[in-house]
């Protein structure tokens, strides 16, 4: 093989890694966009508190629970043919809410149904990126592609702007015309990595198996709580600033922006540790962070500077905590069964997201403040520490050998 093939299949992976980042963020940035426009549909729309978190939490209920039948299949055609597909799909709702959606509650909600197909591609992106990586590397490369999710700080700092500068279709408009560009250019451009085969089992049968495995139950809960607090807070800070603290919207939606990419910075940190001394000392680390932040947080202390510090700190832990879940994940669960571990776990990431907005609405309406959710969110966390020493630890110490990588053809 000559020096040139050489360097050209050592550079695929990291090709391959990138595309699929950059997929993973369009398509967050398509599903995100409801969340910086809540007060503005508030307004126009008249909606209540509970309506208000309604319409931003629909999209990703939906993007959660898609991701199981999304893993299931990219275990069984690969992510070359699910990152192009699912960017085409998610160009429907967002042309939908830019051109008719926006004049109803309804129409709204329908688009937000529609629009949870772009918050399915994580299931994509895992079992694509393992596969291209041997297990010491994969902490490192699954937590950067999860720097994707960074996709909803693009949202939080163009939504606004852009409809207070072109009207309330260009956003959309231009997220529509990046799901197109990026659909075309993953059709072309990329690959399955070499020596994978569709599994013989049906979905049906996969999933089934996945459920079984204790791996798949504890990344569970982890990751509802890890990632959920992340997409929580990313879509329910603006609305939390501004009732708590009375911010201007833009302000607001500036302030989660820097949240999200905090979370979406630490993200590959997370997994780059992982690999270095095992997601299970990076997880107990991140939890204890987040129960102390939240307790902190619950007291509602000033903006500046304690509770800035808490609420980025927790972003911190929060995008750690992600990352060296699924680090744990890729190294724990068997080859042929990621992608179906992977869209169950992010199933449950999404839904730990989809709970916290809905709850911190109810909260805010019964008693004129979010402190007890906050506290909620340090009892669960502290929680999680305890499962993570335990339980988790336990079964990560059971983990198969993992099998060779298969050899790469010269190109």
């Amino acid at each position: 093989m000559s020096s040139d093939t050489t360097s050209a299949t050592a550079r695929r992976p990291a090709l391959m890694l990138a595309l699929a980042t950059v997929g993973f963020a369009v398509n967050f940035w398509a599903w995100a966009l409801l969340s910086p426009l809540g007060p503005r549909f508030k307004e126009v729309l008249g909606l209540s508190a509970a309506q208000q978190a309604l319409l931003v939490a629909v999209p990703v209920i939906v993007g959660s629970l898609g991701r199981i039948p999304v893993g299931a299949l990219t275990d069984r055609y690969g992510g070359r043919v699910m990152f192009p597909l699912l960017s085409a799909a998610t160009m429907v709702p967002v042309l939908f809410i830019g051109l008719a959606g926006q004049g109803s509650p309804a129409a709204l909600l329908a688009g937000g149904f529609f629009l949870g197909i772009g918050g399915t591609v994580f299931a994509v992106g895992v079992p694509f990126v393992s596969a291209w990586f041997p297990p010491e590397r994969r902490g490192l490369a699954v937590g950067v592609f999860g720097m994707g999710m960074g996709g909803t700080a693009i949202s939080a700092l163009t939504t606004v702007k852009l409809v207070r500068a072109g009207g309330s279709a260009t956003p959309f408009l231009l997220t529509a015309a990046a799901l197109a560009l990026y659909a075309v250019l993953a059709w072309l451009v990329l690959r399955d990595a070499p020596g994978r085969t569709a599994p013989a089992q049906s979905s049906t049968a996969r999933l089934a198996a996945a459920v079984r495995l204790p791996i798949t139950w504890q990344a569970c809960v982890l990751y509802a709580v890890a990632f959920g607090g992340y997409v929580a807070f990313s879509v329910y800070l603006p609305v939390y600033l501004q009732s708590a603290y009375g911010l201007e919207q833009a302000d607001a939606a500036d302030r989660m922006a820097g949240f999200v990419i905090f979370a979406v910075v630490m993200r590959p940190v997370g997994g780059w540790l992982s690999d270095r001394i095992g997601p299970i000392p990076v997880l107990v680390v991140v939890f204890a962070i987040v129960a102390c932040c939240a307790a902190a947080q619950a007291f509602t202390p000033p903006l500046m500077v304690l509770g800035t510090a808490a609420f980025l700190t927790m972003a911190a832990a929060l995008g750690a905590g992600s990352g060296a879940t699924f680090a744990l994940v890729a190294t724990v669960a068997p080859a042929d069964k990621v992608g179906s571990v992977t869209g169950l776990v992010g199933a449950a990431g999404g839904l730990g997201g989809f709970v916290p907005p809905l709850v911190m609405g109810f909260v805010y309406g019964l008693f004129g403040s979010y402190g007890l959710g906050l506290a909620l969110l340090a009892g669960v966390s502290a929680l999680m520490l305890v499962l993570t020493v335990t339980a988790v630890r336990a079964t990560a110490g059971r983990r198969p050998a993992a099998p060779p990588m298969p050899s790469r053809p010269a190109h």
